[in-house]
């Protein structure tokens, strides 16, 4: 995929990029080109395409809006040209968009690099590419190493607009990417890297095998490097764009400095844990049975869980001297004793009274029964 690229040729430089020295040459709206570092889909870039209607070796350069605006697109349509930036080498003869600008409308393209590519018509740049990792993305610029203008195939189409304008758009073919390049993106743009494959798509005949051109290029001098993420933004340009930057590794800790840290901390936490542990014994009560001896405590021995808790019962602490002065145990006999009534007879137990049955309550008692007020019912 292509979708940015660097252009900062003159205009009159693109043709012998092109080696197309001794060929008739014309220009059209070549003062709309502006060269940019930071080129994406909208600008006006010189395209090199082939005379209108000429079998002869006419060529034509002229200016052209990268992303195609196919010629039947409404004309009160707004024109999208991140649409058909690329477009698929493999398929540029089935698609309707392109199938019929095969014979006729291929032209192409020159570039110092790109980070991204176009289509159609022969281009010439260089380019970026962004390698995703993640959520992030990483631009590269691609290049050749000698500093030599890349040239991209690529088709073109007019479309009028409702004024009457008429409007000439190109797009860049694409096709897998190289061996070198698989890394980092698995599409590349269709480079043009001699003389001949130039010639067989800009001047061959539409029964022309265009397909032994259309293919990865695998040349050796095809290089890249990693350049700000800035390029993102169209509106950022300059030669900041082609600066190589040093990309940040994650620092990754040897496992001995891992496991030294962890010894580290578990004999920290051990000393802690020790201090804690003795702070904690020198301060409970030498028996679960005593408490610290307080002047409240000798002075009141009863002492509860919650001073204002009425529901809890009292539960009384004794200190080792107030135990001695108490009765702590009395006999069985005194207790019985004492629970004797005063007129020597003892008391029944009382006992809840017993669940009443059917006829159990005599004849003459005229207390209702449960079953007696079902029965008036």
């Amino acid at each position: 995929m292509c979708g940015r690229a660097r252009c900062t040729l003159r205009a009159d430089d693109i043709p012998r990029a092109c080696r197309l020295n001794g060929r008739p040459l014309r220009s059209i709206n070549t003062d709309r080109y502006r060269p940019s570092y930071n080129v994406s889909p909208g600008r006006d870039i010189p395209v090199v395409r082939r005379e209108d209607g000429s079998d002869g070796d006419g060529v034509v350069l002229q200016c052209m809006k990268w992303g195609l605006i196919p010629s039947f697109t409404k004309k009160d349509e707004k024109p999208d040209h991140y649409k058909m930036f690329n477009a698929r080498a493999e398929s540029i003869r089935e698609k309707a968009s392109f199938r019929r600008l095969v014979p006729k409308n291929r032209c192409v393209v020159a570039v110092e690099g790109y980070y991204s590519c176009c289509n159609g018509n022969v281009m010439l740049f260089r380019f970026y590419e962004w390698k995703k990792d993640g959520s992030k993305k990483q631009p590269y610029y691609i290049h050749l190493k000698d500093g030599r203008p890349l040239v991209f195939a690529a088709l073109y189409d007019t479309w009028k607009n409702t004024e009457g304008e008429i409007h000439y758009t190109f797009t860049i073919l694409t096709t897998s990417s190289s061996s070198t390049l698989g890394w980092l993106h698995d599409r590349m743009p269709v480079i043009l890297g001699d003389k001949e494959s130039m010639d067989t798509w800009l001047f061959g005949s539409p029964s022309s095998k265009f397909e032994t051109v259309l293919k990865p290029y695998e040349g050796p001098d095809l290089v890249w490097y990693p350049v700000t993420s800035a390029m993102g933004k169209p509106s950022f340009d300059g030669p900041e764009c082609v600066m190589e930057i040093k990309l940040k590794t994650e620092e990754t800790k040897p496992i001995s400095q891992f496991f030294s840290k962890k010894g580290v901390d578990s004999e920290q936490g051990s000393k802690l844990g020790s201090m804690h542990g003795d702070l904690i014994k020198n301060n409970q009560p030498k028996s679960l049975k005593e408490e610290p001896q307080t002047q409240d405590s000798l002075d009141h021995p009863s002492v509860t869980d919650e001073g204002n808790d009425e529901s809890k019962p009292n539960i009384s602490t004794l200190t080792n001297e107030g135990a001695g002065n108490l009765p702590i145990k009395r006999n069985y006999e005194e207790l019985s004793a004492d629970a004797k009534p005063a007129g020597g007879k003892a008391e029944k137990p009382q006992t809840s009274p017993a669940r009443k049955k059917k006829n159990v309550g005599p004849a003459d008692d005229k207390q209702p029964t449960l079953l007696s007020f079902f029965g008036k019912r």
